[in-house]
């Protein structure tokens, strides 16, 4: 069986268990109907593989399979044994901030000075846009004082680690994204608590020394080591090299079902307003980054890649934060929410654009023919 035949086959199963799925909730039975809803998701996550224009979105959805196991089956995200799984979140994300400092060299520093303009702009945008767009909606809506406090704080954050990507398959300006990308996260450890303490004192208490210094564990130490790995190790160990991308989805993945399974009764009873607050930010995320750089006059290729970092969230730095606070349940509401709908959102942005080349790249092409 090939591999295409192969595709086909699991999405019709996956079809077929949504199907189940519908029926039984139709019936009343919603809570027996977890396995048949898990398999769906699960199943269409694997089928994408086998289809070129949907393969970006397999990891998103497989983290909607993750989000609902936890959201059925939360009892095994919690702890075991007495265990509490929550206490692997700070350590997971350092491993994350440890991947992406191996993926870094000086070469990203240097693009810098060669496109400051960008660069500068796209920074700017990444602390302003996103804590006011955070700030404006936790203000407009009824949330408990840590939820609301939580989205702030998911507008906050850097830009993630995955932005790089999305304007890989966008045919934006990589460069740019991955040394927007590394500012924002160096600069997090500053900037996040004296933003927190100026916009999400009103909602909860900020202890800014505490915060920072909580930040400078996840992002410098880890970042810093990654940074000397790839130095003086970069393809010496083709083992750790090839396989931090696999460890950094798996520790997101296990983040985000460790949120999801503490917050489960918050969840489920402002769900779906959280969900389009999130969504909302995100979204104004793309076109206020977008509409900031076309400010600046600056090309195409980077208005599209600024969009993206902008609307882009380091979701997993911000779960650490919350852990840091002790409030993963509540503070870490929005960021849990965030990861699926970030994903989704920000792949059917790239696909788009992808789809669309800039006029430069198409006049290009035409002159070369």
């Amino acid at each position: 069986m090939n591999k295409g035949v192969f595709s086909k086959l699991l999405m019709g199963i996956s079809i077929v268990s949504l199907l189940i799925s519908l029926y039984m909730a139709s019936n009343g039975n919603i809570a027996e109907a977890g396995p048949f809803v898990i398999a769906f998701l699960l199943l269409l996550a694997i089928s994408f593989r086998g289809f070129p224009v949907l393969r970006g979105l397999t990891f998103t959805t497989t983290i909607l399979s993750v989000v609902a196991t936890s959201l059925y089956y939360p009892q095994y995200f919690k702890e075991y044994n007495g265990f509490e799984f929550a206490t692997l979140i700070t350590p997971l994300i350092q491993i994350i901030m440890f991947g992406m400092g191996c993926s870094m060299g000086l070469k990203d520093f240097i693009a810098l000075a060669k496109s400051p303009k960008s660069v500068i702009v796209g920074v700017i945008g990444q602390y302003t846009i996103m804590p006011s767009l955070g700030f404006a909606l936790a203000s407009f809506t009824d949330f408990p004082p840590e939820i609301s406090a939580g989205i702030i704080l998911l507008g906050c954050a850097p830009t993630s680690v995955t932005a790089s990507v999305m304007c890989y398959l966008a045919k934006a300006n990589v460069v740019l994204a991955i040394t927007i990308t590394a500012i924002t996260t160096l600069l997090a450890p500053f900037l996040i608590p004296l933003l927190m303490k100026v916009l999400a004192g009103g909602f909860i208490e900020i202890n800014v020394m505490e915060m920072m210094w909580g930040i400078v564990k996840m992002v410098f130490i880890p970042i810093g080591a990654g940074l000397i790995f790839n130095k003086f190790l970069h393809g010496k160990a083709k083992w750790l090299d090839d396989s931090m991308p696999l460890v950094s989805m798996i520790g997101v993945a296990f983040i985000v079902a460790i949120i999801m399974a503490a917050g489960r009764d918050s969840i489920l009873n402002i769900g779906l307003e959280l969900i389009i607050v999130v969504f909302l930010m995100i979204l104004f995320g793309f076109f206020f980054g977008y509409w900031l750089a076309r400010l600046f006059k600056l090309s195409e290729f980077d208005c599209r890649t600024i969009s993206i970092t902008t609307g882009t969230q380091n979701a997993g730095l911000v779960s650490g934060i919350a852990k840091v606070m002790g409030k993963i349940a509540t503070v870490g509401l929005a960021t849990a929410v965030c990861g699926p709908i970030m994903g989704f959102s920000s792949s059917i942005l790239a696909s788009y654009w992808n789809s669309n080349p800039p006029k430069e790249e198409a006049s290009a092409g035409m002159a070369e023919a």
